[in-house]
Protein backbone atom coordinates (compact mmCIF):
# COMPACT_ATOMS: atom_id res chain seq x y z
CA UNK A 1 0.00 0.00 0.00
CA UNK A 2 1.12 3.30 -0.61
CA UNK A 3 0.92 6.99 0.89
CA UNK A 4 1.22 10.69 -0.17
CA UNK A 5 4.39 12.27 0.86
CA UNK A 6 3.88 14.90 3.20
CA UNK A 7 4.49 18.56 1.65
CA UNK A 8 7.46 20.20 1.70
CA UNK A 9 6.81 23.59 1.58
CA UNK A 10 3.99 25.87 2.27
CA UNK A 11 1.40 27.21 -0.71
CA UNK A 12 2.14 31.01 -1.74
CA UNK A 13 -0.22 32.99 -2.93
CA UNK A 14 -0.41 36.03 -5.69
CA UNK A 15 -1.65 39.38 -4.47
CA UNK A 16 -4.63 39.24 -6.84
CA UNK A 17 -7.41 42.17 -6.71
CA UNK A 18 -9.90 42.01 -3.50
CA UNK A 19 -12.91 42.21 -5.45
CA UNK A 20 -12.44 38.47 -6.64
CA UNK A 21 -14.90 36.14 -8.10
CA UNK A 22 -16.78 33.25 -6.57
CA UNK A 23 -14.50 30.56 -7.13
CA UNK A 24 -11.03 30.00 -5.65
CA UNK A 25 -8.63 30.70 -8.24
CA UNK A 26 -5.15 28.68 -8.37
CA UNK A 27 -1.58 29.71 -10.15
CA UNK A 28 -0.03 27.47 -12.32
CA UNK A 29 2.71 27.43 -9.60
CA UNK A 30 0.27 25.95 -6.76
CA UNK A 31 -1.88 23.71 -9.15
CA UNK A 32 1.85 22.22 -10.45
CA UNK A 33 2.95 22.38 -6.34
CA UNK A 34 -0.53 20.19 -5.49
CA UNK A 35 -0.08 17.78 -8.51
CA UNK A 36 3.76 17.00 -7.33
CA UNK A 37 3.00 16.14 -4.03
CA UNK A 38 0.01 14.14 -5.05
CA UNK A 39 2.32 11.94 -7.42
CA UNK A 40 4.58 11.42 -4.79
CA UNK A 41 4.04 8.30 -2.86
CA UNK A 42 5.84 5.83 -0.39
CA UNK A 43 5.30 2.21 0.90
CA UNK A 44 3.66 1.61 4.39
CA UNK A 45 2.01 -0.56 6.81
CA UNK A 46 -0.03 2.07 8.28
CA UNK A 47 -3.52 2.24 8.00
CA UNK A 48 -4.74 4.46 4.93
CA UNK A 49 -7.86 5.35 3.59
CA UNK A 50 -8.43 5.51 -0.25
CA UNK A 51 -11.36 7.70 -0.28
CA UNK A 52 -9.33 10.32 1.95
CA UNK A 53 -6.23 9.80 -0.06
CA UNK A 54 -8.45 10.70 -3.26
CA UNK A 55 -8.80 13.99 -2.08
CA UNK A 56 -5.27 14.64 -0.12
CA UNK A 57 -3.46 18.34 -0.71
CA UNK A 58 -6.28 19.35 -2.71
CA UNK A 59 -7.83 22.63 -1.57
CA UNK A 60 -12.21 22.67 -1.18
CA UNK A 61 -13.07 25.80 -1.91
CA UNK A 62 -14.87 28.27 1.04
CA UNK A 63 -16.37 30.72 0.36
CA UNK A 64 -14.69 33.35 -2.32
CA UNK A 65 -11.28 33.12 -1.99
CA UNK A 66 -11.05 30.32 1.31
CA UNK A 67 -10.03 26.83 1.16
CA UNK A 68 -9.82 23.72 3.62
CA UNK A 69 -6.86 20.82 2.21
CA UNK A 70 -6.27 17.80 4.25
CA UNK A 71 -2.52 17.51 4.57
CA UNK A 72 -1.92 14.72 6.88
CA UNK A 73 -4.05 12.11 8.66
CA UNK A 74 -3.61 9.06 11.24
CA UNK A 75 -6.21 6.49 12.11
CA UNK A 76 -9.46 5.07 10.58
CA UNK A 77 -12.50 3.53 11.39
CA UNK A 78 -10.46 0.53 12.36
CA UNK A 79 -8.15 2.50 14.97
CA UNK A 80 -11.06 3.36 17.10
CA UNK A 81 -12.49 -0.32 17.51
CA UNK A 82 -8.53 -1.58 18.27
CA UNK A 83 -8.36 1.14 20.65
CA UNK A 84 -11.52 0.25 22.35
CA UNK A 85 -10.78 -3.47 22.89
CA UNK A 86 -6.96 -2.77 23.34
CA UNK A 87 -6.49 -5.18 20.81
CA UNK A 88 -3.86 -6.11 18.39
CA UNK A 89 -4.22 -5.40 14.44
CA UNK A 90 -7.06 -4.85 12.60
CA UNK A 91 -10.79 -4.82 13.93
CA UNK A 92 -13.14 -7.69 13.83
CA UNK A 93 -13.83 -8.75 10.00
CA UNK A 94 -17.66 -8.11 10.06
CA UNK A 95 -17.89 -4.54 9.24
CA UNK A 96 -21.68 -4.64 11.34
CA UNK A 97 -20.07 -5.53 14.27
CA UNK A 98 -17.29 -2.37 14.14
CA UNK A 99 -20.46 -0.63 13.19
CA UNK A 100 -22.11 -1.58 16.50
CA UNK A 101 -19.20 -0.90 18.61
CA UNK A 102 -18.42 2.78 17.15
CA UNK A 103 -22.00 3.42 17.71
CA UNK A 104 -21.92 2.29 21.30
CA UNK A 105 -18.89 4.11 22.19
CA UNK A 106 -20.72 7.47 20.97
CA UNK A 107 -23.55 6.57 22.06
CA UNK A 108 -22.85 6.32 25.72
CA UNK A 109 -19.75 9.04 24.78
CA UNK A 110 -16.94 7.07 25.55
CA UNK A 111 -14.75 9.34 23.81
CA UNK A 112 -10.75 8.16 24.70
CA UNK A 113 -11.13 5.66 21.64
CA UNK A 114 -12.05 8.74 19.31
CA UNK A 115 -8.39 10.39 20.55
CA UNK A 116 -6.78 7.79 18.82
CA UNK A 117 -7.52 9.40 15.58
CA UNK A 118 -5.82 12.58 14.25
CA UNK A 119 -5.87 14.55 10.54
CA UNK A 120 -4.03 17.93 9.59
CA UNK A 121 -5.35 20.59 7.55
CA UNK A 122 -4.15 23.42 5.89
CA UNK A 123 -6.89 26.27 6.17
CA UNK A 124 -7.44 29.86 4.42
CA UNK A 125 -10.22 31.80 5.94
CA UNK A 126 -11.42 35.38 6.82
CA UNK A 127 -9.59 36.69 10.69
CA UNK A 128 -13.02 37.26 12.10
CA UNK A 129 -13.70 33.30 11.13
CA UNK A 130 -10.67 31.92 12.42
CA UNK A 131 -11.08 34.59 15.98
CA UNK A 132 -14.39 32.07 16.90
CA UNK A 133 -12.54 28.53 15.36
CA UNK A 134 -9.04 29.75 17.48
CA UNK A 135 -12.03 29.17 20.64
CA UNK A 136 -11.41 25.88 20.18
CA UNK A 137 -8.43 24.93 22.46
CA UNK A 138 -7.84 21.46 21.55
CA UNK A 139 -5.76 21.58 18.33
CA UNK A 140 -2.58 22.90 17.12
CA UNK A 141 -2.08 25.57 15.30
CA UNK A 142 0.29 27.49 13.46
CA UNK A 143 -1.20 30.66 11.56
CA UNK A 144 0.82 32.74 8.71
CA UNK A 145 2.78 36.12 10.04
CA UNK A 146 2.23 38.76 9.19
CA UNK A 147 5.07 40.47 10.74
CA UNK A 148 7.13 38.25 8.78
CA UNK A 149 5.53 38.18 5.62
CA UNK A 150 3.24 40.39 3.79
CA UNK A 151 -0.36 39.48 3.60
CA UNK A 152 -1.59 39.02 0.07
CA UNK A 153 -5.15 41.40 -0.93
CA UNK A 154 -7.65 39.21 -0.41
CA UNK A 155 -10.65 39.72 1.86
CA UNK A 156 -13.96 38.31 2.01
CA UNK A 157 -17.04 39.88 0.87
CA UNK A 158 -20.37 37.95 1.67
CA UNK A 159 -22.54 36.75 -1.31
CA UNK A 160 -19.76 37.85 -3.89
CA UNK A 161 -22.04 36.10 -6.41
CA UNK A 162 -25.30 37.60 -5.55
CA UNK A 163 -23.67 41.09 -6.26
CA UNK A 164 -22.24 40.13 -9.83
CA UNK A 165 -25.97 38.87 -10.25
CA UNK A 166 -27.45 42.09 -9.13
CA UNK A 167 -25.42 44.10 -11.78
CA UNK A 168 -26.73 42.03 -14.41
CA UNK A 169 -30.19 42.16 -13.67
CA UNK A 170 -29.79 45.96 -13.30
CA UNK A 171 -28.36 45.36 -16.79
CA UNK A 172 -31.17 44.20 -18.39
CA UNK A 173 -33.65 45.82 -16.67
CA UNK A 174 -32.19 48.91 -18.41
CA UNK A 175 -32.05 47.23 -21.94
CA UNK A 176 -35.06 46.06 -21.32
CA UNK A 177 -36.40 50.04 -20.46
CA UNK A 178 -34.38 51.65 -23.24
CA UNK A 179 -36.19 48.79 -26.26
CA UNK A 180 -39.62 49.01 -24.56
CA UNK A 181 -39.92 45.89 -25.03
CA UNK A 182 -44.11 45.89 -25.84
CA UNK A 183 -44.64 41.56 -26.57
CA UNK A 184 -43.45 41.68 -23.11
CA UNK A 185 -41.90 37.90 -22.47
CA UNK A 186 -40.79 36.40 -19.21
CA UNK A 187 -39.30 38.54 -16.65
CA UNK A 188 -36.27 37.16 -14.66
CA UNK A 189 -36.37 37.20 -11.20
CA UNK A 190 -33.81 39.15 -9.69
CA UNK A 191 -31.42 37.51 -7.21
CA UNK A 192 -31.59 37.68 -3.33
CA UNK A 193 -28.46 37.34 -1.19
CA UNK A 194 -27.44 34.63 1.11
CA UNK A 195 -25.98 35.72 4.04
CA UNK A 196 -26.03 39.72 4.02
CA UNK A 197 -28.89 39.54 6.63
CA UNK A 198 -29.91 41.93 9.62
CA UNK A 199 -29.26 41.89 13.17
CA UNK A 200 -31.55 39.36 15.36
CA UNK A 201 -33.68 40.78 17.25
CA UNK A 202 -33.68 37.96 19.78
CA UNK A 203 -30.29 36.89 19.50
CA UNK A 204 -27.41 39.33 20.02
CA UNK A 205 -25.24 36.70 18.10
CA UNK A 206 -27.12 36.27 15.45
CA UNK A 207 -29.03 37.09 12.45
CA UNK A 208 -32.62 37.25 10.84
CA UNK A 209 -33.99 38.12 7.66
CA UNK A 210 -31.55 38.78 4.74
CA UNK A 211 -32.35 42.56 3.55
CA UNK A 212 -33.91 43.05 0.40
CA UNK A 213 -31.95 43.53 -2.56
CA UNK A 214 -30.98 46.36 -3.16
CA UNK A 215 -30.33 47.67 0.49
CA UNK A 216 -27.72 44.27 0.58
CA UNK A 217 -26.51 45.31 -2.18
CA UNK A 218 -25.27 48.89 -1.02
CA UNK A 219 -23.91 47.16 2.05
CA UNK A 220 -21.43 44.78 -0.10
CA UNK A 221 -20.66 47.61 -2.39
CA UNK A 222 -19.35 49.60 1.03
CA UNK A 223 -18.32 46.43 2.47
CA UNK A 224 -15.44 46.10 -0.77
CA UNK A 225 -14.94 49.54 -1.00
CA UNK A 226 -13.65 50.22 2.21
CA UNK A 227 -11.60 46.89 2.27
CA UNK A 228 -9.86 47.79 -0.77
CA UNK A 229 -9.13 51.04 0.54
CA UNK A 230 -7.58 49.77 3.83
CA UNK A 231 -5.28 47.43 1.81
CA UNK A 232 -4.05 50.49 -0.23
CA UNK A 233 -3.28 51.95 2.93
CA UNK A 234 -1.33 49.23 4.01
CA UNK A 235 0.63 48.50 0.69
CA UNK A 236 1.07 52.35 0.83
CA UNK A 237 2.81 52.14 4.50
CA UNK A 238 4.75 49.16 3.36
CA UNK A 239 6.43 51.56 1.15
CA UNK A 240 8.92 50.23 -1.76
CA UNK A 241 12.43 50.37 -2.72
CA UNK A 242 12.75 53.89 -3.27
CA UNK A 243 10.46 54.71 -0.68
CA UNK A 244 11.01 52.63 3.03
CA UNK A 245 7.72 52.44 4.85
CA UNK A 246 6.91 51.34 8.06
CA UNK A 247 7.40 47.40 9.89
CA UNK A 248 5.24 45.40 8.40
CA UNK A 249 3.72 44.28 12.47
CA UNK A 250 2.41 47.91 12.45
CA UNK A 251 1.58 47.91 8.66
CA UNK A 252 -0.95 45.34 9.49
CA UNK A 253 -3.16 46.99 12.02
CA UNK A 254 -4.97 48.78 9.66
CA UNK A 255 -6.30 45.59 7.85
CA UNK A 256 -10.26 44.70 8.19
CA UNK A 257 -11.49 41.25 10.21
CA UNK A 258 -12.59 40.33 6.28
CA UNK A 259 -8.55 39.78 5.62
CA UNK A 260 -7.42 36.58 4.79
CA UNK A 261 -5.03 34.89 6.72
CA UNK A 262 -3.65 31.33 6.45
CA UNK A 263 -3.03 28.47 9.14
CA UNK A 264 -2.04 24.44 9.87
CA UNK A 265 -4.58 22.68 12.17
CA UNK A 266 -4.10 19.63 13.64
CA UNK A 267 -6.92 17.87 16.05
CA UNK A 268 -7.59 14.62 17.45
CA UNK A 269 -11.31 13.07 16.21
CA UNK A 270 -13.23 13.92 19.45
CA UNK A 271 -12.61 17.47 19.74
CA UNK A 272 -12.88 17.72 15.80
CA UNK A 273 -16.56 16.08 16.28
CA UNK A 274 -17.22 18.85 19.32
CA UNK A 275 -15.84 21.57 16.84
CA UNK A 276 -18.26 20.17 14.14
CA UNK A 277 -21.77 19.79 16.62
CA UNK A 278 -21.18 23.31 17.40
CA UNK A 279 -19.48 24.58 14.17
CA UNK A 280 -21.70 22.85 11.55
CA UNK A 281 -25.30 23.57 13.68
CA UNK A 282 -27.78 25.59 11.98
CA UNK A 283 -27.22 28.59 14.93
CA UNK A 284 -23.20 29.03 14.01
CA UNK A 285 -22.50 31.94 11.83
CA UNK A 286 -22.86 31.19 7.97
CA UNK A 287 -19.04 31.50 7.30
CA UNK A 288 -17.72 29.30 10.01
CA UNK A 289 -20.45 26.48 9.18
CA UNK A 290 -19.44 26.78 5.68
CA UNK A 291 -15.81 25.54 6.63
CA UNK A 292 -17.29 23.16 9.10
CA UNK A 293 -19.95 21.37 6.62
CA UNK A 294 -16.80 21.08 4.15
CA UNK A 295 -14.94 19.64 7.29
CA UNK A 296 -17.68 17.16 7.86
CA UNK A 297 -17.89 15.83 4.15
CA UNK A 298 -14.29 15.24 4.88
CA UNK A 299 -14.67 13.18 7.93
CA UNK A 300 -17.55 11.25 6.37
CA UNK A 301 -14.48 10.46 3.41
CA UNK A 302 -11.79 9.49 6.45
CA UNK A 303 -14.24 7.60 8.92
CA UNK A 304 -17.69 6.99 7.63
CA UNK A 305 -19.14 4.50 10.47
CA UNK A 306 -17.56 7.00 13.16
CA UNK A 307 -19.33 10.30 11.18
CA UNK A 308 -22.68 8.17 10.98
CA UNK A 309 -22.81 7.52 14.75
CA UNK A 310 -22.17 11.16 15.27
CA UNK A 311 -24.64 12.37 13.01
CA UNK A 312 -27.39 9.89 14.61
CA UNK A 313 -26.64 10.55 18.07
CA UNK A 314 -24.91 13.79 18.22
CA UNK A 315 -25.69 16.42 15.35
CA UNK A 316 -29.13 14.87 14.61
CA UNK A 317 -29.79 13.64 18.17
CA UNK A 318 -30.73 15.47 21.28
CA UNK A 319 -29.95 15.96 25.06
CA UNK A 320 -32.92 16.18 27.82
CA UNK A 321 -32.98 17.72 31.29
CA UNK A 322 -34.15 15.80 33.94
CA UNK A 323 -37.36 18.05 33.82
CA UNK A 324 -37.78 17.98 30.09
CA UNK A 325 -37.62 14.14 30.21
CA UNK A 326 -40.01 14.06 33.14
CA UNK A 327 -42.37 16.35 30.25
CA UNK A 328 -42.02 13.59 27.51
CA UNK A 329 -42.91 11.04 29.92
CA UNK A 330 -45.87 13.00 31.14
CA UNK A 331 -47.11 13.78 27.78
CA UNK A 332 -46.65 9.78 26.43
CA UNK A 333 -49.37 9.14 29.13
CA UNK A 334 -51.93 11.58 27.58
CA UNK A 335 -51.23 14.16 30.24
CA UNK A 336 -51.64 17.62 29.13
CA UNK A 337 -48.68 19.71 29.75
CA UNK A 338 -48.29 23.32 29.64
CA UNK A 339 -45.30 25.33 30.02
CA UNK A 340 -46.84 26.60 33.59
CA UNK A 341 -47.45 23.11 34.63
CA UNK A 342 -43.90 21.79 33.10
CA UNK A 343 -41.84 23.32 35.86
CA UNK A 344 -39.45 24.42 32.99
CA UNK A 345 -38.47 27.63 31.99
CA UNK A 346 -39.84 30.03 29.02
CA UNK A 347 -37.16 29.09 26.95
CA UNK A 348 -36.92 25.33 27.99
CA UNK A 349 -39.83 25.17 27.01
CA UNK A 350 -39.61 26.48 23.99
CA UNK A 351 -36.58 24.52 23.11
CA UNK A 352 -38.28 21.41 24.22
CA UNK A 353 -41.46 22.50 21.70
CA UNK A 354 -39.51 23.23 18.72
CA UNK A 355 -37.37 19.86 19.19
CA UNK A 356 -40.77 17.73 19.63
CA UNK A 357 -42.91 19.04 17.18
CA UNK A 358 -41.02 21.36 14.40
CA UNK A 359 -39.94 20.13 11.33
CA UNK A 360 -35.82 19.42 11.51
Amino acid sequence: MCRALAPAARLGYDRGGGSGTPEMELTQDQRREIEDLRAQTRPTRRATVAALEEILYRPIPVLDHGFVRVIDYMGDDAAIVQAARVSYGKGTKQVSTDRGLINYLMRHRHTSPFEMCEIKFHVKLPIFVARQWIRHRTANVNEYSARYSILDREFYVPDEEFLRLQKEFGRRARQAAQQLDLLGGEDSEQPAPVATAAQSRTNKQGREEVLPPEEAARVLRDIRKISQHAFTVYDRLLGEEARPGIARELARIVLPLNTYTQWYWKIDLHNLLHFLELRADPHAQFEIRAYAEVILDIVRRWVPLTAAAFEEYRMRGACLSRTALAVVRRMLRGEQVTRETSGLSAGEWRELQALLFEEP
